[in-house]
């Protein structure tokens, strides 16, 4: 059987070594590339591949916001996830949000393959990193936050602020709280609104809310 592949990365350099090892493999075709989140939804409506090798740091919709969409659409498609993040928030998201695999970029040419070639027979696969960072986050039964699985692309801070937005507060009371001057909160703030692609703070507060975020605590 021959695995039919989608690559899903905003790097047309890294893409093209990806693929260039991928079509080299026996079993394994790479059939399209994408550079987004949503181009990578139209090609697996589209084309159906066997396995979406997917980044999950993509301009606009995040990688993990595209997993969770390509899970509940279409659960014959698996993903393996190949990107730079060694961080817990975003492993711990990425598996949440239905990925097969988890490799950080840098991982040899094998054991790519070797991964891909798991994931598609229906199996799961992590690199050293992210297999010793799920137990330790076994064992030490470390808390995942509901906030932490909706928003994993922002920064403790960002998230810590976007909290106290969810709240209803304005920059000058979360400067502070914080004790951050106003510029910084203004930054942040800004960042936020990029990074959830919001055009205004009440869509801001209604997703944060969502997340569990703007709850008030005794």
């Amino acid at each position: 059987m021959t695995l039919r592949v989608l690559l899903v990365d905003d790097h047309p350099l890294f893409r093209t070594g990806l693929r260039a090892a991928l079509d080299s493999a026996e079993g394994i075709e790479v059939v399209a590339e994408a550079d987004d989140a949503e181009q990578a939804l139209a090609l697996t409506q589209e084309l159906a591949p066997d396995v979406v090798v997917m980044d999950l740091h993509l301009p606009g919709r995040s990688g993990i916001d595209a997993i969770r969409v390509r899970t509940q659409d279409h659960r014959s498609v698996r993903v393996l996830v190949l990107t730079m993040s060694e961080d817990d928030d975003a492993l711990v998201a990425a598996l949440r949000a239905g990925a097969r695999g988890y490799l950080v970029k840098g991982s040899g040419r094998d054991e790519v393959l070797q991964a891909v070639r798991t994931v598609g027979m229906g199996g799961a696969v992590f690199c050293t990193h992210a297999a010793e960072r799920l137990a330790g986050l076994l064992v030490g039964g470390a808390a995942v936050t509901e906030s932490q699985v909706a928003f994993p692309h922002l920064t403790t801070r960002e998230r810590q602020i976007l909290d106290l937005i969810a709240r209803g507060y304005d920059n000058r009371r979360i400067a502070r709280d914080l004790t951050l001057s106003g510029k910084t909160v203004r930054n942040h703030v800004s960042n936020l609104f990029a990074k959830l692609h919001a055009t205004n703070r009440a869509e801001v507060i209604v997703r944060a809310r969502n997340a569990g975020l703007g709850q008030l605590h005794d």
